[in-house]
């Protein structure tokens, strides 16, 4: 098959959560033996050279970024208060994209056209005006219940008020979007089951995958465990529960267990965290080698309040055979066992309770580990989820559409 992805930011270097999951895609529809082509947007935000891709990348996905200015501008924010429009979907509105993608989709014929994120679906008028292509949305998220779930935990009435009034307008894009494609590709049953209460499109879920192969698990805890989290920082349910640990869960931590330290790694960390002066508090930063970070720690500490999708650092944690104590909206889209292979702290009081348990036997985390790991190998290996994949690519095309290489 020829597939095109369209996707919002670059899915190369895979740093982050967004560009892993995409390009967990590319790689596995690559190794199956596929073509891939790949237009994804370039801000300010998520930035990349052309010349910082390998060419072997660029040869295989023919990969094109696209400029686009997504800063949040106050007066387009203030004049967006007055109409029906989602603000968050204008911003990936551009005329240099449609007019790129227009020109990709007259020079070859693809079999599937793939939005990578809602943020995508401005284009789909496009895509049918010079294309026959199947359109899937790879729905990363439920997007406007990450928005409600931070109204909530908003204290300031006005700032509660104003990303309420974006979650609405969101909202109301996201459900009449889903009508506007060919089949839609969440990323986890739940997203996937919310998804079929609104829409009669066809609907799988497609979680992330790894290759297991790639990640060393190390179950071995030398001395007492070392407690770590590892995400960007600039998505706000990262920073917000980052927050709400320290804030909240951190003192009695400290009380239960007067030895702990949380190793906090990750880009773009906020002048605040940088700024403590906690000797419980370990800021890194961003880190070269991920893999190399998680197996010099232990345990990770996923303090997630709000949030929608798959968290994939915590499959990746699980992958390399650590424990994970998170909340349940953490664990979200995780087919886990509780206690067995993940643990869940729902609130503050579990979540000091669990981490006190652990640091006093850290043989329980070394056997949650082994059993997290065990069910990487069984559920999410990439592989598996692209024959997945191509299987609903199959059940939604039309007759003699798709052309098999």
């Amino acid at each position: 098959m020829k597939i095109l992805l369209l996707c919002n930011k670059p899915p190369y270097p895979a740093s982050e959560g967004g560009p892993m999951a995409m390009n967990s895609i590319v790689t596995g529809l690559l190794e199956a033996g596929h073509q891939v082509k790949i237009m994804a947007i370039n801000s300010e935000k998520f930035n990349v050279k052309e010349s910082d891709i390998p060419d072997d990348y660029k040869h295989k996905t023919g990969i094109e970024l696209i400029d686009i200015d997504l800063r949040v501008r106050s007066l387009k924010a203030f004049i967006n208060l007055f109409t029906k429009k989602s603000y968050h979907v204008e911003r990936f509105i551009s005329d240099d994209f449609k007019e790129r993608l227009a020109e990709v989709l007259a020079k070859g014929q693809f079999d599937v056209v793939q939005l990578e994120m809602l943020y995508m679906a401005p284009y789909v008028e496009t895509i049918r005006e010079h294309s026959k292509a199947m359109i899937v949305l790879r729905a990363h998220n439920v997007e406007h219940k990450i928005w409600e779930r931070i109204a909530k935990e908003t204290k300031f009435f006005l700032k509660r008020w104003y990303i309420n009034h974006l979650a609405k307008t969101l909202k109301e894009y996201e459900l009449n979007a889903l009508e506007t494609v060919d089949g839609i590709a969440a990323i986890t049953r739940k997203d996937a089951a919310f998804f079929r209460k609104y829409c009669s499109k066809p609907i799988v879920d497609i979680p992330y995958g790894v290759y297991p192969e790639e990640f060393t698990p190390k179950y071995e805890i030398e001395g007492k465990p070392k407690f770590y989290h590892i995400g960007s920082m600039n998505w706000m349910p990262n920073e917000e529960g980052i927050r709400w640990f320290i804030e909240e869960v951190m003192p009695k931590t400290v009380e239960k267990a007067p030895d702990f330290v949380y190793h906090l790694a990750g880009r773009n960390m906020p002048e605040w965290l940088t700024n403590l002066n906690d000797p419980h508090i370990d800021v890194i930063g961003e880190v070269p080698d991920a893999k190399a970070f998680v197996a010099n720690h232990d345990v990770a500490i996923v303090p997630l309040l709000s949030g929608s999708g798959i968290r994939i650092k915590i499959i990746e944690s699980m992958a390399m055979g650590k424990t994970v104590i998170t909340t349940r909206v953490g664990a979200e889209g995780i087919l886990y066992d509780e206690e067995v292979n993940l643990i869940i702290a729902e609130n503050k009081a579990k979540m000091v309770e669990a981490i006190r348990a652990i640091n006093e036997n850290p043989q329980t985390a070394v056997e949650i580990g082994k059993a997290a790991r065990k069910l990487v190998e069984e559920t999410y290996d990439n592989r598996k989820i692209i024959a997945r994949l191509l299987m609903f690519y199959e059940q939604i095309k039309p007759s003699s559409k798709i052309t098999f290489m």
